[in-house]
Order: structure tokens, then sequence, then C-alpha cells
């Protein structure tokens, strides 16, 4: 199969979609795997270690897209992209077009084969090709809210751990999965006091075995979350639905009550955000104001650690791309039901649920596409 890797052009977005790792492993397994020149340049990967592991380097990102049987990308197609699209191509890449009907129609339009990372789904629930990136984004997610709190930054002045004397930063986190989790083992490591909120029960209980005492849990509901929130200096939201837009569980009104200064961090950005007032920021302009709060809403967060984060998901997609490349797209989906979860769109229909009712369209089953 002919696999090709394009630069990722997304504002900051430093991460490419294979590591030479990767492309030895394909290579080794008779495939043809093709790499713009300087795709790996962002994350510390050169074109030098990629052609050693046999990908051929081309300069021509037209010239890339038409050669693709299967492309890998990491982020989402932009405009200047959509005119590759065709109807025999197969794109592997995080989409999230539950937030982006444009994306969507494009898709559809183009009759591409869409598998989104972040809708591969385990039997019992899990996100394999979401959890590294969730991983990475909530460990960043309190870093990135410690510094967005310092008064040149535009936040209260305050330090997360406080001193001796002083208080620590009162840290809300909205949602316990793993963006939750890894924001939680980072904002307790830094000294704050971290609330953990959820719907689930049983997840809350493993996170109190977990953190054993070092982090408090609270099932969520709107009067309990109200309060926390109104009383935060920082507050991190990472809910996901997968593949549907993120419920708004922060209200313009809580934000209006928060002391000035303080801070609200938005992984679910790319879900469409779970704050009323989230709209998708850039590494370039990461934040902006809300009734003298600051919003950091970077729909890319791990772009900011291309060498970590492009390690990590190369270790996840890899099964799939190996599956994908020795089986084709549809004989992969047919042995892989959490493969298969992962399709969005094929032959101009849209074929996940999630995705079709954000925006009030009909969809397709994945057995029907599949025969």
């Amino acid at each position: 199969m002919r696999i090709c890797v394009p630069t990722e052009i997304k504002n900051n977005e430093y991460r490419v979609a294979l590591t030479p790792a990767g492309v030895h492993d394909l290579v080794a397994s008779g495939h043809d795997v093709f790499v713009q020149r300087g795709a790996g340049a962002g994350s510390s990967m050169s074109d030098a270690e990629y052609e050693d592991a046999g990908a051929t380097l081309l300069d021509d990102p037209a010239d890339l897209w038409a050669r693709a049987e299967l492309l890998l990308k990491v982020k989402e197609p932009i405009a200047s992209e959509y005119p590759y699209f065709r109807d025999d191509l197969v794109l592997f890449t995080y989409l999230h077009l539950a937030a982006d009907r444009t994306l969507t129609d494009r898709l559809v339009e183009g009759g591409v084969t869409a598998i989104a990372y972040e809708t591969v789904q385990l039997p019992g629930g899990g996100l394999p090709l979401l959890a590294p990136m969730s991983e990475v984004a909530g460990r960043l997610a309190p870093t990135v809210g410690a510094a967005t709190l310092m008064r040149s930054a535009g936040g209260l002045g305050l330090l997360m751990s406080g001193v001796p004397g002083t208080r620590p930063a009162t840290v809300t986190i909205i949602g316990g999965g793993v963006a939750g989790a890894n924001s939680a083992y980072i904002a307790a490591g830094l000294g704050a006091d971290v609330t953990i909120f959820d719907t689930n029960i049983a997840r809350l209980r493993f996170l109190d075995d977990h953190f054993q005492g070092r982090v408090k849990t609270a099932a969520s509901n709107p009067l309990d979350l109200d309060r926390a929130v109104v009383a935060s200096d920082l507050v991190i939201g990472s809910v996901l639905i997968p593949g549907a837009k993120a419920p708004k569980l922060v209200t313009n009104d809580m934000v209006a009550r928060m002391r000035p200064g303080s801070v609200l961090v938005d992984i679910a950005v790319d879900q469409g955000g779970c704050f009323a007032d989230t709209h998708p920021t850039t590494h370039a302009e990461p934040t902006f104001p809300v009734h003298g709060s600051v919003f950091y809403c970077v729909a890319n967060m791990p772009g900011a650690v291309p060498n970590t984060s492009t390690s990590a998901l190369t270790n996840a997609t890899m099964p799939y791309i190996r599956r994908i490349a020795a089986l084709g797209w549809q004989d992969a989906l047919r042995s892989d039901p959490a493969l298969a979860a992962g399709l969005n769109t094929t032959g101009g229909h849209i074929v996940n649920a999630g995705v079709a009712t954000a925006h009030g369209l009909d969809s397709r089953a994945v057995a029907e596409v599949l025969g």
C-alpha cells in the first residue's frame, strides 16, 4: 500500500503522524511510505532519519496527497487541503467532525473514507487513539494554567503551590477520564488544592483510591459544580462524549461570578468545548478574556510538545495502521470492531451517529457500508 505523511500546516502544529521507527516498520512489511520533506522537523525528527528508515521524501504536498492510498495526519485537514480530497482516498487522523460542519460537508462531497482517531473505541468504551493525546493535554493543562495565573499573563497573580503561610490555588477539574486524571496528577504535584467532578461514581471511587487523598472527588451536579467553579482559581474542562459535541457545563453567569484573574482551560475545545464561552484559539494567541477571567482554549495543545506527542501517537496508531495497510480499509474494519467505530465518512455518507446528530444530518450504519 502507498502510505503518505504530509507536513502539518495548522497554526503552531509541530507534530507528525509517523515517526521514523513507524516508517521502518511499514517499509519492512512491504509498503511504500512517502513523507513530505520537513514533516518531522517540528518534532525534532530529521529528513535523514526518515530516509534511513526507508521513506521516500517528496517536496510537493499535492503530489504526496495524489499518491496516497492511505494518508496519515495528526490534525484535521484545513481549507487549503480540501482540494486534495477524492473518493479513493483513505484518511486516518483526528477529525472532531461534530464541531466542524464545513469539514464534514467537504469530506462527504469528496467521497473520502475518513477514519477518526478519536472515535476508534474498544468494547469497554476505551478510546485507545485519543488516550495518548488526552494524557499529554491533561498534563499540559495545569502547566499552562499555572503560567496563565501569573499577573503578566492576565491572571490574578497566584502561585499554584503557594508558599508557607499562603494558600495554594483552588483547582476544579470537570471530567475524570484520561485527561482529567492526568490534569489532577500534575495539579496535585504542583501543590494545588484539587477537586475532580464526574458523573460516574465508579470512576470517582477509582480516582479516590488512586490518589490516596491527595485529590478530592465529587459527584457532578449543577448546584455543586456551580459552587466549585465560582470558588476556583483554575478550572480545567475535560468532558468528552465520543464523536459528539461536549456539553456546556460552565455557563457565562458562572464565569461572571468568578474571582477576576481566574483561569479556565478547555481541553474539550476540539469537540466544541464544555464552557459556554469557549472558542478555539492557537498557540500564537492562546487566551481571551471573559468577565475578567482568562480562557485558554488552544485546539491542539499537544502540538506544543511535539517530540513527546508524536512518539506517543505513533505508538498507539501503529497497530491500526498495520491492519489497514495489510488488509485494506474494508477488511480491516470488518475484522476489528474498535477500528470500525472510527469510520466517520465514506462514499458520500456520514457513518457516525454522533456527527450526524450534531449537524442534524442522516447517517448510515457501519455494517451497511461494509456490506
